[in-house]
């Protein structure tokens, strides 16, 4: 029998699986709602009708967004819509824009990268010798080292690091992608207003010689009545200045149409002078449609890019405060390592080579002079900028809006007027040609009615080109001009 007196011999305690339940307590930890704050976009809460009121076929109608994106097909010229096509393609601005998405794009998959583990591998041979003042021995110690193995590292986000700076990264790629659809918006309205001053341009040249003309007959018949006796030698002089007036006009209007014709050819992306064939042949100024749909404040908010970028911005300004925070807080890695080391190349695959490593790691910024809280500060402020350009975009873009919805009515109306006066001064010159031919008046009416047709046709001109270009800054102010592109 055994003694009682003898205790049971005890069993030796369980060994607890530290590592595994640490690993877990990290995953768990990793889930956690990221530091910083949570972004919410901004309310700008506009106007819900505009000020300007709506008229000459300006209409609170929804706009039709397919209609709204090629807004030029609206003016019915096919030179025009080509031209916009090739600019949208091949201009320098674009294909710039363009680089600037696929750059953003890299530095987000750069911080979305930070999310997930590293592999590292390495190998290396190295002969060392020991010193003979350290080996004791005359000749010194010759060893070599074999070493191979990888290295494997995952900081672990628990606090939203990571995740901030890849929802800041997602947010730049959006605002870069805006900025470039506003740069279709900007080049498509600048191509079709040089296209408009162009056919401006060749509009008062037409006006120009057709004065010419008459003025030149008007100078035939003055010195045909003075060989007569019938006119006197003032008259053949004012009727020569009135028409070497008008002739000097020429070389400005040329210069003019020269210089959109280049502008034209630069923002399709072409040298200086390769459009002045395609724009030789005189034609119209385009007409606007009779009916214009603007929609409310709202929609165009929504719909301009420059506004979305400036939005977008500020959001990875504020996810970037998130980042900032995430400094306070200590960092967790996961460490691993596993190779080969040998002294000798022939046992270097052997079992009794292998090493390996396994384990947390955890870094703390404990003492950093307030350097960390100094940065959160500073991003607060940037954030506050950001959110004065978004507001100041919101207010310009109202702005821009009724100027152009003022102008374009105005302008209008300007036009119908200049109407009037050019048929009116079209008798009036009529009238004053047949009176002086009757010896009626004198030569002075023939010249005052000559300069001022010359003069109302010119402004007439110039308006038909302007009622246009209005509608065009309407429609780029509208955000029109642009199709959504995917990031």
């Amino acid at each position: 029998m055994s003694n009682p007196t003898n205790p049971l011999p005890l069993k030796a305690p369980a060994r607890v699986p530290v590592l595994p339940a640490v690993l877990m307590g990290i995953l768990m930890l990793a889930g956690c709602a990221a530091v910083g704050p949570d972004y919410v976009a901004p309310d700008p809460r506009p106007p819900q009708n505009w000020h300007t009121p709506l008229q000459d076929g300006l209409q609170a109608t929804a706009c039709d967004k397919a209609e709204l994106t090629r807004w030029w097909e609206n003016l019915a010229d096919p030179l025009l819509s080509d031209l916009i096509t090739v600019a949208l393609a091949d201009n320098p601005s674009i294909k710039q824009a363009i680089a600037r998405v696929r750059q953003s794009r890299a530095s987000r998959a750069i911080a979305d990268a930070g999310r997930y583990p590293t592999l590292d591998t390495s190998g290396a041979i190295t002969t060392n010798r020991i010193s003979q003042s350290s080996s004791g021995t005359p000749s010194g110690i010759e060893r070599d080292w074999y070493t191979a193995g990888f290295d494997a590292g995952w900081e672990v986000d628990i606090f939203g690091g990571v995740r901030r700076s890849v929802e800041a990264a997602e947010a730049s790629l959006q605002a870069t992608t805006a900025d470039l659809e506003n740069v279709r918006v900007s080049l498509a309205a600048e191509v079709a207003r040089n296209y408009i001053e162009a056919r401006t341009y060749q509009y008062r040249l037409d006006v120009a010689l057709a004065n010419i003309a008459a003025q030149e007959e008007t100078d035939t018949l003055i010195r045909s009545r003075f060989d007569a006796g019938l006119s006197s030698d003032l008259e053949v002089q004012q009727a020569r200045y009135n028409l070497e007036n008008t002739r000097s006009q020429l070389p400005t209007l040329r210069s003019g149409l020269e210089a959109a014709k280049n502008r034209l050819a630069v923002l399709t992306g072409q040298t200086p002078g390769s459009l002045h064939a395609q724009l030789e042949e005189r034609r119209p100024i385009p007409v606007p449609p009779l009916a214009v749909a603007v929609g409310v404040p709202a929609e165009t908010l929504r719909r301009r890019p420059d506004i979305r970028s400036a939005e977008r911005q500020l959001a990875a300004q504020s996810a970037r405060i998130g980042v900032a925070t995430a400094d306070l807080y200590p960092k967790f890695q996961l460490l691993g390592s596993i190779g080969l080391e040998s002294i000798n190349s022939g046992d270097f695959f052997d079992a009794s080579s292998r090493f390996w490593s396994l384990g947390p790691s955890v870094s703390w910024r404990i003492f950093d002079a307030g350097a960390i809280r100094r940065n959160i500060e500073v991003q607060s402020a940037i954030q506050e900028q950001y959110l004065a350009v978004y507001e100041g975009a919101v207010l310009s873009a109202l702005e821009e809006v009724e100027n152009a919805l003022t102008a374009y009515a105005e302008e209008q109306l300007r036009r119908a007027h200049l109407r009037e006066a050019v048929d009116a001064a079209q008798r009036a010159a009529d009238l004053a040609r047949d009176r002086y031919s009757a010896g009626l008046v004198d030569f002075t009416s023939v010249l005052d009615a000559q300069r001022s047709l010359l003069s109302f046709q010119d402004a007439l001109a110039q308006s038909e080109g302007t009622v246009t270009t209005d509608l065009i800054t309407l429609y780029k102010a509208l955000g029109g001009g642009w199709e959504h592109v995917s990031p």
